[in-house]
């Protein structure tokens, strides 16, 4: 029988899951946060009163069934004399105006892309991201907190109780499988979880769950946290006790944690996103640290750890998709969804 996985998330890093999943024959759903407002999804929020969609154009882009087709190319491109939108922003955008619908955009784009998999936001309603970070200070909306210059404490949404979409919470809970991340985890992963409804689904499955810790410390939002305290600061945003597994990168070479050397020393922006931007990105980019101590601090509080060498060989950033899929096809061998 088909697993159903689910992954929670947005940005870059939810369809490296997709992709790692769709590779071990899973059937796959993502929910997706809703609360960008920087960028192309930003200025069409403004404009138009669309809730965001890029993170919902880059799942439904993974999900496609031929990942090579001329949609997928031209919903990938972008334009920069137009105000750097890409198609499949201004597509999702005028299919909403058209029909007046968000879910209805977003299932005709799934046929457009011939896609293997759904893609439900968490919300249907405009929602702003919050942030209070560890000195204290309050950063308000999503692209002001991924710029942060300290790293965040907690998250909250404005308005705080903004209506689950329900189809998300029916996704979840028939999944075996929940991933949380890769990617900005107080931006892309938490602010799914803080929709009401989404952790009580969480907790209403029979699921196994994942999180798939970031690679490399290279936002602000997260600047300076280790792998015990990314770990706890989503327990700490509703997945303490139904949290069953982290997977943590550690590399084959034998380097001392978080330092900014062999592929990390090197990374430019055309490794980050995969385009051409050229240069050399701003400010330090390190390995998030991981140690024995911090294995120790994450195991006490409940979940299994999965340690692999995780890192993309062309994108050291990056998950490497193929050892991805390993681990996650591992975690539904090796934990049976009954353990809670």
């Amino acid at each position: 029988m088909q697993k159903h996985a689910l992954v929670i998330g947005g940005g870059t890093g939810a369809p490296v899951s997709i992709r790692a999943l769709r590779n071990v024959g899973a059937y796959v759903s993502a929910v997706v946060a809703m609360a960008d407002d920087g960028g192309s999804t930003g200025m069409l929020r403004e404009h138009t009163g669309i809730i965001p969609p890029g993170d919902i154009r880059k799942c439904l882009v993974a999900m496609a069934g031929d990942p090579n087709s001329v949609w997928v190319k031209a919903f990938k491109k972008r334009y920069k004399y137009i105000n750097d939108h890409t198609l499949g922003n201004l597509m999702i955008t005028a299919l909403y105006d058209t029909t007046r619908s968000f879910p209805e955009a977003i299932e005709l784009c799934a046929k457009l892309l011939d896609t293997k998999g759904k893609v439900y936001p968490s919300t249907l309603e405009s929602v702003k991201l919050n942030g209070k970070t560890r000195d204290g200070r309050i950063i308000d909306g999503q692209a002001n907190i991924c710029k942060s210059d300290t790293a965040l404490a907690t998250v909250s949404l404005q308005p705080k109780n903004p209506r689950a979409y329900e189809p998300a919470l029916e996704a979840i809970r028939q999944a075996d499988l929940i991933v949380l991340g890769p990617g900005s985890l107080f931006t892309s992963i938490i602010p799914n979880l803080l929709v009401p409804g989404v952790v009580e689904a969480i907790k209403d499955s029979r699921a196994i769950t994942v999180f798939l810790c970031s690679l490399a410390d290279m936002q602000g939002e997260t600047w300076g946290l280790n792998s015990a305290e990314l770990v706890e600061a989503l327990l700490d945003h509703g997945m303490r006790g139904i949290l069953d597994v982290v997977v943590m990168h550690r590399s084959k070479e034998s380097k001392r944690p978080g330092a900014v050397t062999g592929q990390f020393a090197a990374i430019t922006t055309d490794m980050l996103t995969g385009k051409n931007a050229g240069g050399p990105i701003k400010g330090a980019v390190r390995r998030v640290q991981f140690s024995p101590e911090h294995a120790k601090r994450i195991e006490d509080q409940g979940p299994m750890l999965v340690i692999r060498d995780l890192v993309d060989p062309i994108r050291p950033t990056w998950h490497d998709v193929s050892v991805l899929s390993e681990v996650l096809d591992g975690v539904l061998r090796i934990c049976p969804s009954q353990q809670r």
